[in-house]
């Protein structure tokens, strides 16, 4: 059953010393897509689009994201790409391709944008023509609070650098991807939104 994530609410009670901890879980079932409105860190880019997979689940800590991203990676969401509308600062939206095994004789341009704003650098969604429908803003440009995952699900362990930890609490790594997608992660853990 798709929920509605924007109105879920989860009450955690203590019911005692010895009894530990109960979870409810309520949730609206209004099927809709979630608002999700974005900026940059100067706020000269305001943007807003729908999203049906808008818990902030997966980092990615492949080199490109690392070096995008900063420390951590990036964490990406889904989105309507037809919803996206620029509320403020077209002008300042620039876009980059990043280079894919950078340094090596298989080094290629990466089919995905990633856009960014070119006053502060804040990185704001990414899309790929071959997935023209999609387009995923990054967790860390969305001011819409948004639901906190039970797990993480950590990706490109591969690339990850030694020194680089993954975040506290509960996880999946995986060497490359997870075997999931935005949609089947969401629909699996019942936070797809229609």
């Amino acid at each position: 059953m798709s929920q509605n994530i924007e109105n879920r609410r989860i009450a955690i009670k203590r019911e005692g010393e010895d009894q530990g901890y109960t979870e409810s879980i309520q949730a609206n079932s209004i099927n809709m897509p979630m608002k999700l409105d974005g900026s940059c860190q100067c706020g000269g880019v305001e943007f807003t689009l729908q999203s049906q997979t808008p818990v902030p689940y997966q980092l990615c800590a492949c080199s490109i994201c690392r070096k995008v991203g900063g420390y951590g990676g990036s964490v990406n969401l889904g989105g309507i790409a037809s919803s996206l509308e620029v509320l403020k600062g077209q002008d300042l939206i620039k876009k980059y391709n990043g280079i894919k095994d950078r340094g090596t004789p298989n080094e290629e341009r990466c089919s995905s944008e990633r856009n960014f704003c070119s006053n502060c650098s804040a990185m704001l969604w990414l899309w790929d023509h071959h997935w023209p429908e999609l387009i995923h803003p990054f967790a860390s440009a969305i001011d819409t609070e948004l639901p906190e995952p039970a797990e993480m699900v950590c990706i490109m362990e591969s690339s990850k650098p030694r020194w680089m930890r993954w975040p506290e609490g509960k996880k999946s790594t995986h060497t490359l991807y997870n075997k999931d997608s935005l949609e089947e992660w969401h629909k699996k853990h019942g936070y797809f939104v229609e």
